[in-house]
C-alpha cells in the first residue's frame, strides 16, 4: 500500500498531498520504511514455499 491509496482522517485528502501535519508525518514515515517490508502475505507465501521445498527434497532423498 502506498500513501497515494490512503486518505487522511484529519483533513479527508490523500496522504500523498500532505495538506496537514498528520499527512506529512505519515507520508514521511512511510517513505522512511521504504514500502519493501515483509508483509504478512509475503511471509506466509515464503513459509508455504519452504514447506513444499522441504517435502520435495525429502521425497527425492527417499526417506
Amino acid at each position: 500500500m502506498s500513501c497515494e491509496d490512503l486518505v487522511c482522517a484529519g483533513c479527508a485528502h490523500p496522504v500523498a498531498e500532505g495538506r496537514c501535519p498528520r499527512c506529512r508525518a505519515y507520508r514521511e514515515r512511510m517513505h522512511q520504511n521504504g514500502f519493501g517490508g515483509m508483509t504478512p502475505a509475503l511471509v506466509s507465501l515464503l513459509l508455504i514455499a519452504l514447506f513444499f521445498l522441504t517435502l520435495a527434497l525429502k521425497h527425492l532423498s527417499g526417506t
